[in-house]
């Protein structure tokens, strides 16, 4: 089920804040269809938060929402968190990872990142959100207007993208794949960072370290507009 299709049916059951007897075997039947898939099912869960914190007004219960996400997390069990890997540029196939983890990415992708410039980077963002991938996009607006930058064409393709309203640069570097696991570094997407500068790139499954990169994604979605 691709995700605005997932979107609807969860929109249908939200819309008198209850679940009616039909509505829950609609939902069974959409958990079902997932096959017990630990990303898939942890997807699902994540759209309903989402809906329901854009169902909500104030930032203090969307704070409540995003607490209560997180001690279901607790209560479902999870296979240990592989080892974390990092890699140095330009020794490194940095961008190969990147690449690799779009090419992975089974229901979301959260990007927040100062720029990117990296074609091969730009294709893999594209071709995860043609599969359904739910692609999401913050980045530094200053930077977005730069010569070379592919947040443009990206936005024009349907992916979400949201700039930053600061005098301030919108510094970071990092992604949240399937809300379960984090790139993160001072690795620019961009080819100079590939195969000039030197850079590091940390991939991590741990949810000590997944949870604040998603939680602070969150956050930063509500503060940066579109164009």
């Amino acid at each position: 089920m691709k995700t605005d299709e997932l979107d609807r049916v969860l929109k249908e059951t939200l819309a008198d804040h209850r679940l009616s007897r039909g509505e829950r075997t609609a939902l069974r039947a959409v958990f079902d269809a997932a096959h017990g898939d630990p990303q898939r099912l942890a997807f699902i869960r994540h759209r309903a938060f989402a809906l329901a914190r854009d169902a909500v007004r104030g930032y203090e219960d969307q704070r409540v929402l995003e607490w209560v996400e997180d001690v279901i997390k607790l209560l479902i069990p999870t296979s240990p968190a592989a080892p974390a890997r990092v890699l140095f540029s330009p020794e490194d196939d940095c961008v190969e990872t990147l690449v690799q983890t779009f090419r992975e990415a089974a229901a979301s992708a959260d990007v927040c990142v100062f720029t990117i410039t990296d074609n091969r980077v730009s294709r893999a963002i594209r071709d995860a959100h043609k599969r359904g991938v739910a692609v999401r996009i913050i980045t530094d607006d200053d930077k977005s207007e730069d010569l070379g930058s592919d947040v443009s064409d990206l936005a024009r393709q349907g992916i979400a993208v949201r700039y930053d309203r600061s005098p301030h640069h919108m510094h970071h570097k990092f992604a949240v794949f399937d809300r379960a696991q984090v790139i993160t570094g001072s690795y620019n997407w961009t080819r100079s960072a590939a195969e000039h500068n030197r850079e590091n790139l940390v991939i991590s499954r741990d949810p000590q370290l997944v949870g604040p990169y998603q939680r602070a994604f969150e956050h930063l979605w509500t503060e940066t507009v579109e164009r």
